[in-house]
């Protein structure tokens, strides 16, 4: 089985991600049960959201805050799963929670393992 990398991808708000706390209330269960689904496959092996701010380090120094890409779209979580083709990890996105956004996306990146000596 593969390992695949899933980002999810949103549009940000002013020093906030877009969500309101109605937003995340609502999501909860549908963030549970569609992870819950992958987990219960024996599929995942991590997920969590991750914090607005955060540093960009490059070799002009280090700065604060989030590397937005266009528009203000921003990582705002990740899951690694396990699957047998990309068709799977795809199928598995076209449900996520994160769609329900108008610029809500998954981005999927296959893992590519270290070799071993």
């Amino acid at each position: 089985m593969k390992e695949y990398l899933l980002l999810f991808r949103n549009i940000s708000g002013d020093n906030a991600y877009i969500t309101t706390p109605q937003d995340m209330a609502e999501d909860m269960p549908a963030w549970q049960a569609w992870i819950g689904n992958i987990a219960m496959q024996g599929k995942l092996v991590s997920t969590q959201p991750i914090e607005y701010y955060g540093q960009v380090v490059s070799k002009q120094g280090i700065s604060e805050g989030p590397d937005k890409t266009e528009r203000n779209l921003l990582v705002a979580g990740y899951l690694i799963c396990k699957a047998e083709t990309l068709q799977e990890v795809q199928e598995w996105s076209k449900t996520c929670p994160m769609l329900k956004y108008e610029n809500g996306s998954v981005e999927i990146r296959p893992i590519i393992p270290f070799p071993t000596i």
